[in-house]
């Protein structure tokens, strides 16, 4: 019966005893592949399979008979004993010690198998140290195609400066906060944020900048991500030809903005003097229009549209000739009557303390002709040269007497009718005599009489009359006294 690897241990005397070999440590773990603290050994019992089946090497070789004893070219140490392909010296390539002397039939095929068996052990220790090389270029090769996959080359332009980068980024939004590119509301993104990126991808920014804009005079603020004046102007919308602009067309915009006015072309009629004139212009005024058309405004001269408006496309302008004068009217401020109580008057007397006067005012008129038409007066203001003098009576309280004893029987009425005419303000030519009686001034005081006789009420002039007939009888009156009697 044929040996196998597990043969008694006095089999191996003749090698000497086991102690005397080297121990495995000493080998090092793999040799130049570190220490054996470093690489994990291999477990000879539960070693997983390996390539070219390595892992099948410790069934024991079933017994052969061939014919001849049990030493031809199948015993037990022939390719299928203990120490063959995983025998722990092999590992570490050391010798095995020489076999004990057997009897052997036939010495030359005992040498060929000896030489087999080394020769195998050697190639199963090659395979072995380069496993784990194979491992480590494997997990590598692995890795390496793992970042080649993740790594992308993409071309970044912000603001028409381009660049070209390598990232790992898996979209726009991780690539621009990658980059440190900010990005607002009002920034223009290609491909959009969150869109996925891919090797060769073409990402674009273009950032937005305010504009102030004033055009044709209505103030906005517009944003764009254009880069010159021109190019805002352009996505605009903006005629830009025969316009006046604030700034040069091809002067870049920042990213902080700018202020920038506009006035596009227009065309508009100025009508003076007569004529019409049409002129295309950019002017900012009204005013500026009509210099362009040729027409001086001069004095007093003006516009239908105010001269510092703004024209607009397809106005038409009329220029008012304008001649002015002044005009100062007076006018007289009337009187107030004041009427005073006076108790050494008769009930129904009246005095005249002071004539009224009246006031002045004087008021001055602006006169105005446009294109030679006369327009209704402007009143420029107004001034109290005078100021009026309120008219005073005195107006009796005392109580009158029934009559003068001795003349109140007379015709007083018939005498009045001839001195005045039964007028009670009459005033005779010189201006002498006054009244229903034609009393002189001084008369009238003497008898007691206030003012004038001719202001007095007809009662108290009948009353003085009465007065004086006592004093004087019919004769004071020489031409009508006769009719106090008739």
């Amino acid at each position: 019966m044929s040996r196998t690897q597990f043969e008694p241990a006095e089999a191996y005397e003749a090698y000497g005893p086991y102690e005397a070999y080297r121990p495995y440590e000493a080998y090092g773990a793999y040799g130049a592949y570190g220490t054996y603290e470093e690489l994990a050994p291999y477990d000879l019992h539960s070693a997983p399979t390996l390539p070219y089946g390595y892992g099948d090497s410790y069934r024991p070789a079933p017994p052969i008979h061939d014919g001849h004893d049990g030493h031809d070219g199948h015993d037990g140490h022939d390719g299928y004993d203990g120490h063959d392909g995983y025998d722990v010296h092999d590992v570490h390539d050391v010798h095995e010690p020489t076999a004990p002397a057997l009897p052997r039939q036939n010495d030359g095929r005992a040498e060929r198998r000896r030489r087999a068996r080394c020769a195998g052990r050697a190639e199963g220790s090659s395979l072995r140290r380069l496993l784990p090389r194979a491992l480590v270029v494997v997990f590598l090769a692995g890795g390496t195609t793992a970042f080649v996959a993740k790594d992308k080359a993409v071309e970044l332009t912000v603001d028409g400066t381009p660049r070209t980068l390598h990232t790992f980024a898996d979209d726009v939004t991780e690539l621009l906060a990658e980059e440190g590119v900010q990005v607002g509301a009002h920034d223009v993104i290609e491909p959009a944020p969150g869109a996925p990126l891919t090797s060769g991808e073409d990402v674009t920014v273009r950032h937005g900048r305010p504009v102030l804009l004033t055009l044709d005079g209505h103030r906005r603020q517009v944003w764009t991500t254009a880069e010159t004046v021109e190019g805002a102007l352009r996505r605009l919308g903006v005629r830009t030809q025969g316009a006046y602009l604030s700034t040069e067309p091809s002067r870049r915009i920042g990213r902080e903005g700018l202020a920038l006015v506009v006035r596009t072309e227009r065309v508009v009629t100025v009508m003076a003097d007569g004529r019409t004139r049409t002129v295309r212009t950019n002017a900012a005024t009204v005013g500026e229009v009509v210099e362009e058309a040729g027409v001086t405004l001069r004095g007093e001269d003006t516009t239908s549209v105010p001269a510092s408006a703004f024209p607009r496309d397809g106005q038409t302008v009329t220029v008012l000739r304008i001649t002015g004068t002044r005009e100062v009217r007076e006018d007289p401020i009337p009187f107030d009557e004041r009427r005073d109580e006076d108790a050494t008057l008769y009930r129904g007397a009246e005095v005249v303390e002071q004539a009224g006067r009246p006031g002045l005012r004087r008021t001055t008129y602006a006169l105005r002709t446009v294109n030679g038409v006369r327009q209704k007066p402007r009143r420029l203001g107004t001034e109290v040269v005078r100021e009026p003098s309120p008219r005073i009576v005195r107006v009796g309280t005392r109580p009158r007497p029934a009559s003068v004893h001795g003349a109140d029987s007379l015709n007083w009425q018939a005498l009045a009718a001839c001195e005045s005419g039964g007028r009670p303000d009459a005033v005779d030519p010189s201006g002498t005599y006054g009244g229903l009686y034609q009393f002189d001034t001084g008369t009238w005081h003497a008898l007691g009489g206030e003012g004038r006789p001719q202001d007095a009420s007809a009662a108290e002039q009948t009353y003085r009359a009465q007065r004086l007939y006592v004093r004087s009888g019919a004769a004071a009156w020489p031409h009508c006294g006769a009719r106090l009697r008739g």
